[in-house]
């Protein structure tokens, strides 16, 4: 790679010290022949002018004289022509041989008053010459310098300074390969650092003082081995801190990829897997619970929070499942254990239920005895014999929405789903709710539902009957009350919506809890027990629906509830 480098770096001065001495060479020869013959024209044009004076002042006889003498005197070839062209006297040639000079172009000129210049091949001689034409009377004088001379001045002109050339073209290579050498072994530096970073070393450090771009950009990488570095210490802290938070953990939590294979799991998980977990596996080797496999896969597909119960993870175990999407993808699960909950709350429902069960009897009979001596009891203790008997009436009502309620909560109560019509539920809560307040209360039905839904007919009139219930506690001053139904996303959409005196917003949450009362009095003397709307609750959300009040004071009060829609065959 060194010598790759370097040989690149020398081959690409070369190239450029050739190319530049090139130019130089071509540019410096053309200017100094070009400047050379501008020099030698004007001369010659000034040795003419003053041939042509010492010709006009010298008689014909003396021409072949004095063209000699001056061919001398200016080392040029020298001729005298009469206006037809005619050569009377040259120094180089017997005048009688040479052609007619007339057509020559200096010889036009100088015929017309200038001062004529041509170049051009002399077959009398047969070399190139530079001619210079001056006028006399009678004619014109020529002056012919060879450009041989000029030639061969330049050939060796060349040659001087393609051997200069040569000599400054080594010694810049020789400077040029120091130079590459220099670089290639800054870069080399350079590219062994980033294969050392590449590796994983990011300790290495690389030195360089050199105020250049090279040495910008070593400590540019050098800065950021070192920054690399601190990162991937706090990264690496901070992943011995989470797993040591992960691995204190209660809840058992394991990742996979987004291949399903397992990534990471605590020792929770790994405790409580007979197999323990396989790291690189499919989740399914280690974990073979439907449920978890279910919601795991549709966090990593859809991208989304999910939760599930599962209770086949370990035996006898019942863990609640959040399984949530990682931002590079795959997929993180929570199992939280509730089986102790869940045994709580199991004894918690069977103590209700069976001291609900054992409170029938003995309040039948309170209420039955209390009736019997009403009838027959007409002084002052029919008021006291009064009380009792509402009270037993009362408590007989809660005891019976308790065993509701504790049924809804264990699942002992079977729902029977059927496709029905939005409509026959919305009619039957309607015929309801008229016989309960006849004409005291106006009874309006709103319906745009297209769709069906999957219910158990006597467990939505349930539902419809304790909103009813409830709306009509607090509907006594707008004296209606509204019932619709209309479709929405995956299901249809039920409300009971009253005109009342409204409910404000810090009760909302807690409408659904059980005993919860907003006007305690009021409704203590309206003989509600407080369980109705969580027992609609537990009904709705058994039916895989969703339960919820909306509210403003003065503006009356809603209950809503989801039901989803028949699934298409």
């Amino acid at each position: 790679m060194k010598g790759h480098i370097f040989f690149k770096l020398l081959g690409s001065f070369a190239l450029v010290i050739m190319v530049v001495m090139g130019i130089v060479d071509l540019t410096v020869t053309r200017a100094w022949e070009k400047s050379l013959r501008t020099e030698i024209e004007t001369s010659l044009k000034e040795k003419t002018q003053l041939f042509a004076a010492r010709v006009a002042q010298s008689p014909r006889e003396s021409y072949s004289q004095i063209t000699k003498e001056a061919a001398a005197e200016s080392d040029a070839r020298v001729t005298v022509i009469t206006n037809d062209g005619t050569v009377l006297a040259d120094s180089e040639a017997n005048p009688s041989e040479m052609e007619n000079h007339r057509t020559r172009p200096e010889f036009i000129e100088a015929l017309q008053g200038h001062i004529g210049t041509n170049v051009r091949h002399s077959h009398t001689v047969g070399v190139d010459f530079l001619y210079a034409a001056a006028p006399i009377p009678g004619g014109a004088v020529r002056l012919a310098y060879p450009l041989k001379a000029i030639a061969e001045l330049t050939k060796n002109i060349r040659r001087t300074m393609l051997g200069s050339s040569i000599l400054a073209a080594l010694l810049a290579i020789l400077i040029a390969a120091a130079a590459a050498q220099s670089v290639s072994r800054r870069l080399n530096r350079i590219l062994q650092f980033a294969q050392e970073v590449a590796s994983g070393n990011l300790a290495v450090r690389l030195a360089d003082d050199s105020n250049d771009e090279i040495g910008h950009v070593a400590s540019a990488l050098d800065r950021t081995a070192r920054k690399l570095e601190d990162s991937f210490r706090q990264l690496d802290e901070s992943r011995h801190e989470l797993d040591s938070v992960l691995n204190s953990m209660q809840e058992a939590v394991i990742a996979v990829g987004k291949d399903m294979r397992v990534q990471w799991a605590n020792r929770r998980l790994e405790r409580m897997l007979p197999t323990g977990v396989r790291r690189g596996w499919p989740l399914v080797e280690s974990v073979r619970d439907p449920e978890l496999l279910r919601v795991v896969e549709t966090a990593v597909e859809r991208r989304e929070v999910i939760s599930a119960r599962a209770n086949s993870i370990s035996p006898g175990k019942v863990f609640n499942i959040t399984a949530a999407p990682m931002p590079g993808g795959g997929a993180v699960a929570v199992m939280y254990d509730l089986t102790d909950v869940e045994r709580v709350e199991k004894t918690r429902r069977d103590f209700i239920a069976n001291v609900s069960h054992e409170l029938r009897t003995p309040l039948t009979s309170i209420q039955g005895y209390a009736e019997t001596l009403l009838e027959s009891e007409k002084g002052s203790n029919a008021d006291f014999l009064e009380i009792i008997r509402k009270n037993a009436v009362r408590m007989t009502r809660l005891t019976e929405d308790l065993l509701v309620l504790a049924r809804v909560e264990s699942g002992e109560h079977k729902l029977k789903l059927q496709p029905i019509v939005p409509t026959e539920l919305l009619q039957e809560a309607a015929q309801y709710a008229r016989e309960r307040f006849g004409q005291s209360m106006a009874i309006e039905v709103e319906n745009s539902a297209l769709k069906t839904v999957a219910a158990d007919r006597d467990s939505i009139f349930q539902v419809f009957t304790n909103f009813i219930d409830n709306a009509g506690k607090y509907a006594d001053q707008g004296k209606r009350i509204e019932l619709g139904a209309r479709d929405v996303d995956h299901g249809v959409q039920f409300y009971v919506r009253d005109f009342g005196p409204g409910i404000a917003s810090e009760h909302l949450g807690r409408l659904f809890e059980r005993f919860y009362r907003v006007d305690k009095a009021r409704s203590r003397d309206s003989g509600g027990t407080g369980l109705g709307l969580a027992i609609a609750k537990h009904i709705v959300l058994a039916h895989g629906g969703s339960i919820l009040a909306e509210s403003e004071l003065h503006h009356g009060c809603t209950f809503l509830f989801t039901l989803p829609e028949t699934p298409e065959v």
